[in-house]
């Protein structure tokens, strides 16, 4: 099993702008095949350190991973959404 992990820190950390990039990453669940489990979390600290959004996938496998990666919804959907609203982002691909 793979956990594939993304912190995002967004332009705009508002209220409304995390809720709407959570729901964009949720829109996955049910539309991206290789997705086992899915979850995503904001932040409420909004310290300095602190990311806004977190994304946690479980796959399969790297064959899955590499499917997700390249899947028609996750890049023109998803990604697309989350590269026009994210300042920075950090990722973590894990075996389990």
């Amino acid at each position: 099993m793979i956990k594939h992990v993304v912190c995002f820190k967004l332009k705009n950390n508002s209220a409304v702008a995390k809720q709407i990039a959570k729901e964009v990453l949720c829109s996955m669940q049910g539309k991206v095949p290789q997705i086992q489990d899915l979850f995503v979390g904001t932040d409420f600290l909004e310290s300095e350190r602190s990311y806004d959004v977190i994304l946690e996938v479980l796959l399969q496998d790297r064959a899955a991973l590499d499917a997700y990666q390249a899947d028609p919804y996750h890049v023109s959907v998803v990604k697309k959404h989350m590269h026009h609203v994210q300042q920075s982002s950090v990722s973590i691909d894990c075996e389990l």
